[in-house]
């Protein structure tokens, strides 16, 4: 049935050639060990491809139209990207891009379907996280591209390229700039899962060294010549405790306060109440994940707006500026 659906998929509106491989070794797989929930994978994924199907339908990004005798077409798109003032960019681009995030994040759900049937068995679970975290790293990078269209401190040319780029992704699923940096931006989230926070001092020094370990030159060079700016390291422990800046501030207050040197994991909640700022990342649910990226974006944003103290972006959009920045200057 796939390899029907996908014939060396070149858009974002279809699987990959080894998606479909290895959706289809799955069903194999649950035709004879579970048969029921063989037939819902095939009806999700049927789904999913008639939805691509509906979506392919509108008008490349790409193709060129005379409206009122004026043409529109990628040159146009490009100067209204660069031309951006705004955060808020959802009803200034076109259809097509709107849908197809909704089918990125079908095709998430799909995946994580799939997941949750062979969880146990790592042939195949362990290939579908990748490509569930890379699902996740293309909607957090289509975010980075937005988020540097209105920074100020990238010159009309680099976000020209980096219009070219959010153009390519969103009309083949495919940008070899962005593509360079997702395994760097999986590394980061690899360490971080393998050095859970123990708090401790809560100065996040044993932290950054374990996930530093397991990072390339790249990363140590971005700490070597970022790690002084306060932004960044507030952002860094963030992302190192799942705490937000306000709420390590409000532990390491109480440390100084009752004069303890060290706290442990389970006596964090009982110091911030029990309605966390940041959700938990489980690592057997990947939507927590980009739930996790999505809280700090939100109250990096919030900070922005009110200027107040504290990072006001994430980790992982500083460091893919930082790359991306590097590669264009």
């Amino acid at each position: 049935m796939f390899l029907a659906m996908s014939n060396n998929a070149s858009s974002m509106l279809d699987l990959k050639d080894h998606e479909v491989r290895l959706v289809e070794a799955i069903e194999a797989y649950l035709d004879m060990e579970f048969p029921e929930e063989s037939r819902l994978v095939r009806e999700r994924f049927m789904c999913l491809h008639k939805l691509g199907e509906v979506i392919s339908l509108y008008p490349s990004v790409r193709e060129s139209q005379i409206m009122q005798g004026e043409q529109r077409g990628e040159d146009s798109l490009i100067q209204a990207l660069c031309d951006l003032a705004s955060a808020s960019h959802l009803l200034h681009i076109p259809t097509k891009v709107v849908a197809t995030r909704s089918f990125l994040v079908a095709k998430f759900h799909a995946f994580s379907l799939v997941a949750m049937l062979v969880r146990d068995t790592h042939e195949f679970y362990d290939p579908i996280r990748r490509i569930i975290f890379t699902i996740i790293c293309t909607l957090m990078a289509e975010e980075v591209y937005f988020s540097c269209l209105v920074d100020p401190s990238f010159s009309h040319d680099i976000k020209i390229c980096i219009a070219h780029d959010l153009i390519s992704l969103w009309d083949s699923g495919r940008d070899s700039r962005i593509i360079r940096h997702f395994p760097a931006l999986e590394d980061l989230w690899v360490a971080r899962d393998a050095s859970p926070p123990s708090f401790g001092t809560m100065d996040g020094v044993s932290e950054l060294f374990r996930i530093s370990m397991e990072q390339g030159r790249d990363w140590q060079d971005f700490l070597v010549k970022e790690i002084r700016n306060d932004e960044i390291k507030w952002a860094l422990e963030e992302f190192l405790f799942g705490l937000s800046y306000e709420e390590i501030l409000t532990v390491r207050s109480r440390l100084a306060h009752l004069g303890i040197s060290a706290v442990g994991y389970h006596e964090i909640r009982s110091y911030l109440g029990s309605r966390p700022a940041y959700g938990v990342v489980q690592n057997d649910d990947p939507r927590t994940i980009y739930d996790f990226y999505v809280d700090r974006r939100d109250a990096a944003l919030f900070r922005k707006q009110a200027s107040a103290p504290g990072p006001t972006r994430t980790l992982e959009e500083i460091y893919l500026k930082y790359r991306i920045a590097l590669e264009l200057e």
